[in-house]
């Protein structure tokens, strides 16, 4: 049995969790109606893992989460609307240690649970085993850690100005997949990558259309290189990071006779979004494998598996983040089982190793 508590301070929203979860047969479930009893249900039921609302009165989803993390660390998915505020609070809540996230879509609760309900339970069931990661920065008061946060880049300029827009590609590209735990395992990597980062780096990161350009944002506020949402068509230049929309997927092409990127609607024919998969066969279809440098980041599932097998296959380099560090090993391990992984490193040492390929 999964024991799973549910937070929400909307009844209504708890009886249709709750409705929804008793149908599957193994979850011992309880209710809280706001971040105090999240605290306590926490301590006394000690679930396997909590599904968090972030707007709730007495005291948020955000201010609850960072105490659960620093009593009793639990496996948490993070109930978000779909907002530019909402994706933003977000991000936060994976930085202080929540696992993963559903979107809430719009609509009457009782039509937007039949929406989200196939993935809402994928993803309780996955993040119950889920590897935790502590909070990155030490639980405060959100409002002060923000400020230092703030008070720190600004007394702390990058070394290295951004990289000029319009440079050409020299030396191939770099492919990202990642899933579940993607967020705060990306604000890892690509921040440890210079500005002059010769290769873009294109990343197919599972999320909500809503959250993609409230990420690209925010990590090109603490990236060297420039970060941009691909939104729409783009030749491919040196120095930047490309995240693929949600709701769409990302496709390798030819524009002018240049490397690009563009958006492409989903297809039945791939089940994750944007797909990892569909970037790697299209970048085989438009840059020699050699040329190719496909990193498979924490994530349930296998997307992306088999074409990044075939980049190495066909003379490509590869990485897979390790066990050890992956929240979720599902992607990383579908590659390695492949045979298709050049390299198999923990997180902290993925980013040494792209610059090394990349000759920086």
């Amino acid at each position: 049995m999964i024991k799973l508590l549910i937070v929400d301070d909307s009844a209504l929203m708890r009886r249709q969790l709750t409705a929804m979860f008793q149908e599957e047969s193994d979850f011992e479930i309880r209710q809280a109606r706001n971040g105090l009893e999240a605290i306590e249900e926490n301590k006394a039921f000690k679930p396997d893992v909590i599904t968090l609302d972030i707007n709730m009165p007495e005291m948020d989803g955000i201010t609850a989460l960072s105490l659960i993390m620093a009593e009793r660390p639990v496996p948490i998915v993070m109930v978000s609307s779909l907002t530019e505020k909402g994706a933003l609070a977000t991000f936060e809540a994976l930085n202080l240690g929540a696992v993963d996230y559903i979107a809430k879509p719009d609509g009457t609760i009782s039509l937007s649970i039949g929406q989200i309900r196939a993935s809402l339970i994928e993803k309780v069931r996955t993040a119950a085993k889920a590897r935790l990661k502590g909070a990155k920065s030490s639980v405060k008061g959100l409002a002060q850690r923000l400020r230092e946060e703030r008070e720190s880049r600004l007394a702390k300029p990058p070394a290295i100005p951004r990289r000029r827009t319009g440079q050409e590609i020299k030396d191939g590209m770099v492919l990202v997949g990642v899933s579940t735990g993607g967020p705060r395992t990306l604000e890892e990597i690509l921040p440890r990558l210079p500005a002059d980062f010769p290769c873009p780096v294109v990343v197919a990161q599972h999320m909500p259309a809503a959250f993609t350009k409230s990420f690209a944002e925010r990590l090109d506020a603490v990236c060297a290189m420039r970060v941009v949402e691909a939104a729409s068509p783009a030749v491919l230049e040196a120095g930047t990071i490309y995240i693929g929309k949600g709701g769409a997927d990302i496709i390798v092409t030819q524009r002018g006779g240049k490397p690009a990127v563009i958006p492409r609607p989903e297809t039945r024919d791939f089940l994750w979004h944007p797909s990892v998969e569909l970037l790697g066969r299209t970048a085989l279809e438009h840059c020699p494998a050699q040329q190719i440098l496909g990193v498979m980041l924490t994530g349930m599932g296998y997307d992306g598996a088999d074409s990044f097998t075939e980049i190495k296959k066909r003379g490509g380099t590869t990485i897979a983040e390790a066990e050890e560090t992956a929240v979720v090993f599902g992607m990383p391990c579908e590659l390695i089982e492949r045979g298709g992984a050049t390299y198999v490193l923990p997180l902290e040492k993925i980013a040494d190793r792209i610059n090394h390929w990349a000759g920086k």
